[in-house]
């Protein structure tokens, strides 16, 4: 089957190490599910495997990519949970928690198999392109908001780098659930569409906040931290998922965090009964994920150029015919 993969590690130059070409089709295994996948998105996760990061050279080659949506065996139209081993249905119960394309081939491809219990229904109201942007960005976004920020409607909220795959999820569903989102970004354009997507002001990246907020989404790291703590209310919580400036920031703020009682979560990814509700809420009130580039699998490659430069609004889909 034509796949997208890795065949080599190169930290500082990833791309070298992506191969488009045919690859073994999945073997039937007891309590997994092959799917054939009609849509794929990629995430910077990608790019991370890439480099080596949560990928060995003795797993090589590997199918990259986590999200997807397809149809199941048994002809349902089904969305992927691409976290593999937190439950133990599927693999051995003491299995460490995974991604796929860390232990397991990823969704680039004509077809993955997953556990069958990683295997949800798909709205009929998503297309296949729009639910294959969910289970990473998405349900990272969902889970920051929601579950580790624990923000209600009317709150308010500072989303760093508006139009990466997070933070753009980050705007839309804190919009949708009432909430006062402000965005930041080195780029006028991607502030625009940060406005057009709900946020009720875009700023400069460092710039000053017309008011302190109740949670920020950081996955930006090293460049927007210091502004990121210094833009909360006493009390607040900071909220991270990802460092793509490093992870090394030149001020930490430890006294304005223990000064103010700041609360500081990590938070990776989601569960899915996470996904569930995300599924379920992007059916019923309209939210859609911001699509920035539709590519079919045998132009993966375009689509790692794009996100690589971080050009991008929105999610890049992949589509298998």
């Amino acid at each position: 089957m034509f796949a997208a993969y890795a065949a080599r590690i190169d930290r500082d130059h990833p791309l070298t190490g992506l191969e488009l070409g045919e690859r073994p089709a999945p073997e039937r295994r007891p309590g997994w599910t092959t799917v054939t996948v009609k849509a794929a998105s990629l995430n910077h996760h990608d790019l991370w495997s890439l480099r080596g990061v949560g990928l060995t050279e003795d797993r090589l080659p590997m199918i990259l990519g986590c999200d997807a949506a397809g149809v199941d065996e048994d002809g349902n139209e089904v969305v992927l949970h691409s976290v593999i081993g937190q439950s133990g249905y599927g693999v051995g119960p003491n299995e460490p928690r995974s991604i796929l394309t860390e232990r397991y081939q990823g969704t680039f491809a004509e077809q993955v198999s997953v556990p069958t219990w990683n295997v949800l229904p798909k709205p009929r109201e998503l297309s296949f392109e729009e639910a294959a942007c969910l289970p990473t960005a998405w349900l990272t976004a969902y889970r920051m908001l929601f579950t580790n920020a624990g923000v209600r409607p009317g709150d308010s909220v500072l989303v760093q780098g508006a139009g990466g795959g997070v933070a753009t999820a980050a705007i839309a569903l804190g919009k949708a659930a009432g909430l006062r989102v402000f965005a930041t970004s080195r780029d006028e354009a991607k502030r625009k569409r940060a406005l057009e997507l709900g946020a009720v002001e875009a700023l400069e990246s460092g710039a000053r906040l017309p008011q302190r907020v109740d949670a920020v989404i950081e996955t930006v790291g090293a460049a927007t931290w210091s502004h990121s703590v210094k833009s909360l209310r006493p009390g607040g919580t900071l909220v991270i998922s990802g460092a793509t400036s490093g992870d090394r920031p030149s001020h930490a703020e430890l006294t304005r965090i223990f000064f103010l009682e700041l609360k500081v979560v990590g938070s990776t990814m989601g569960s899915k009964d996470e996904l569930e509700d995300l599924l379920s809420f992007c059916a019923t009130t309209g939210v859609r994920p911001v699509i920035d580039q539709v590519l079919p699998l045998d132009r993966a490659r375009e689509g790692f150029e794009r996100m690589e430069t971080g050009d991008q609004f929105g999610k890049i889909v992949l589509t298998v015919n």
